[in-house]
């Protein structure tokens, strides 16, 4: 089966049952700069799964599209890649337990035809010091779901996955009734909640067992992994293909847990591992997506994709290269910082894997690179439109084009550099890190040039400079980026809302066509980039802050509205850029005095905006505004940075 085909299947049975398609959002996350990506179904949706009131109800499915930066160096064995589609299924205070398992249950044995035999599942342990029981209920769901397929479902007690090496597959078959195909594991595999385990989290946060579905390649063990084997065993015969979490639980003030009042479920499974499972392949490089442009590979390269010599940099090569179209087409463009630099890096190392299987880079010719982007684009363009255009293909192919002629000079340069180290007959880590770092000269490359020639090069040392730099990075990051819509703290909530004055204060300055163009909100700041061609006067900026203070002022109520998309166009409500909104949706109005959800009054409102929250309720709450600072960022586009004085 083709991932296209399992999108779809996935997406019409649940919508039989009664759920809301919603669309993908980008892969840059909107008002959450928490991360640089989206990294998985449910992250768009934390505002809903903590309350919020979706615009579509309390039944919702997608196909997201996830990246996950950290997954780039794992990148050529047979099943990791940084990009990746995430099926999902919520349930906001709807369906349990019951119906979840069931659904996805039938949805692989009924709709994908996989041999229930090949199927294994975990469940939640318990945690005896912090007061959360195990999840018996999902045992028994499971083992009544395989008991209805011929099957007798034996139950495995595993505990931590240290112990999985001691109660595997073979004990399994010893203990409880039956074969073990149930397995319990602890908090460290099936426990969901942003702190991590119940002990971590503080007291007022959500969270909950999870179930995890796995499928059985069958291939030999690998002892080096544990004396035996067990889902969560990394010897490869195992493959999560989905998992479903069920937020059940709230943490108390007395470090004690209780029952949320409503109880959600939140379901990720991977497009691609879902595909593997169906096609009993553990090569993900063997779905459509891969093998097509790989194909390619192998017809200009010359070289087959199953010689060992070669089979990394071709998956190397098919995976950055769907992963940067992506990027691109959600407005993500080649830079030395931030997300600029994640796509910078997976095209350059794409373009140099693809030197290694003997596609030489051509200054004057279109480049192999894009012609894989364009297979990608084929592919994809029926379920996500922002491929389908004949700009942005225009757009993707000559980004890659561009990045790819202007990295062939980097080499020229970083050769030069790598000459002189190499005169010396020996090079050190912190030598090898600089002509990463510096120079843009891939480790890889100096690693192979350097055994060519037989030169000694510190490969250790070189791990310990770049395990400083990811974690100075990551540090970086973690501060840069903490907040977003994940914090729903006062601070953050106040400084959302402001956000929506402050964009109707400068419409008002500057003019109707100024739009947003990005935003990124703390507790500490807001900031909003928005187009315009001239660094705004302190005349205009005082303007922009008076606008804002003055609606605080007047305490206008803040109301939120479920409107059908086309209605809320109608009423000129401001919409993100590049986001994609399902049929109903969520509206703030701001204003006017004696405004309520029953009569929002948008005709009299002084804002309108697409928004899923949070927000306060009125614009008394929020303080006095002040902007920080109004700056570029890049042509057209201006920044300002702005906090509350109280």
């Amino acid at each position: 089966m083709n991932i296209n085909e399992i999108r779809s299947k996935y997406l019409a049975y649940f919508k039989a049952r009664g759920h809301a398609v919603i669309p993908s959002s980008s892969l840059v996350p909107q008002n959450d700069p928490t991360t640089l990506f989206t990294g998985s179904g449910m992250q768009p949706l934390v505002p809903y799964l903590l309350g919020e009131p979706h615009p579509e109800g309390t039944r919702l499915t997608n196909s997201q599209k996830s990246f996950r930066a950290e997954d780039i160096d794992e990148v050529g064995d047979n099943r990791h890649t940084t990009f990746f589609e995430m099926l999902g299924n919520w349930s906001l205070g709807d369906y349990f337990k019951k119906e979840q398992l069931s659904w996805f249950f039938g949805f692989l044995v009924d709709e994908m035809g996989i041999d229930p035999k090949k199927l294994y599942v975990s469940v939640f342990i318990g945690d005896e010091k912090n007061g959360v029981p195990r999840d018996t209920e999902s045992a028994e769901i499971w083992k009544q779901l395989f008991a209805g397929k011929g099957i007798d479902a034996g139950i495995v007690e595993i505990g931590s996955e240290a112990d999985g090496s001691r109660l595997g597959m073979r004990s399994a078959h010893s203990t409880g009734s039956g074969q073990g195909r149930i397995f319990y594991y602890d908090a460290s595999k099936n426990w969901w909640s942003r702190a991590g385990t119940p002990e971590n989290m503080p007291a007022g946060e959500p969270g909950g067992p999870d179930s995890e579905v796995f499928f059985d390649f069958g291939t030999p063990h690998d002892p080096k992994y544990g004396a035996e084997c067990h889902p969560n065993c990394d010897c490869g015969r195992f493959l999560e293909i989905g998992n479903s979490v069920f937020m059940q639980y709230l943490k108390q003030s007395s470090g004690s847990f209780g029952l949320l009042p409503k109880q959600n479920v939140d379901f990720g499974g991977g497009v691609e591992r879902i595909a593997m499972a169906a096609n009993n392949d553990a090569d993900i490089f063997h779905v459509d997506v891969f093998a097509d442009t790989i194909a390619l590979l192998e017809h200009f390269s010359g070289k087959q994709y199953d010689d060992s010599r070669y089979q990394r940099s071709f998956r190397i090569v098919a995976d950055h290269i769907r992963a940067a179209t992506f990027m691109l087409a959600d407005g993500v463009r080649p830079a030395n910082t931030d997300r600029g630099y994640v796509l910078r890096r997976l095209l350059r190392r794409a373009a140099q894997h693809a030197q290694k299987i003997g596609i030489e880079h051509d200054q004057k010719e279109e480049s192999m690179l894009s012609r894989c982007a364009a297979i990608i684009i084929e592919k994809y363009k029926q379920a996500y439109s922002e491929l389908a255009s004949e700009d942005a293909y225009k757009m993707i192919t000559e980004e890659i084009w561009k990045e790819e002629k202007q990295f062939g000079r980097t080499l020229v340069h970083g050769m030069r550099e790598f000459e002189k180290l190499a005169a010396r007959g020996h090079i050190t880590g912190a030598e090898a890190m600089e002509l990463f770092t510096t120079h843009g000269f891939p480790f890889e490359m100096t690693v192979e040039l350097a055994h060519e020639r037989g030169i000694d090069i510190d490969e250790e040392g070189f791990a310990i400079e770049m395990k400083k730099h990811q974690e100075l990075s990551r540090a970086g990051s973690e501060q840069k980026f903490k907040g977003g819509l994940a914090d729903v703290s006062e601070k953050t909530t106040r400084l959302h809302t402001a956000h929506h004055l402050l964009l109707k204060a400068l419409q008002m300055v500057l003019g109707p066509h100024v739009k947003q163009r990005g935003s990124n909100i703390t507790q500490e700041r807001l900031r909003i980039d928005f187009n315009w061609d001239a660094k705004m006067t302190p005349e205009q900026l005082a303007q922009v802050e008076n606008i804002v203070n003055q609606r605080i002022s007047e305490q206008l109520p803040v109301v939120r509205s479920t409107l059908p998309k086309a209605e809320a166009e109608t009423l000129g409500a401001e919409q993100e850029f590049g986001v994609k909104y399902p049929e109903q949706v969520s509206v703030y109005s701001i204003g006017p005095e004696g405004a309520t959800e029953v009569k929002p009054r948008y005709d009299e409102a002084f804002s309108i905006e697409f928004c899923g929250g949070p927000h306060v309720a009125n614009t008394s709450e929020l303080g006095t505004f002040k902007i920080l600072k109004e700056e570029a960022v890049a042509t057209g586009i201006r920044r300002i940075k702005a906090i509350f004085l109280i």
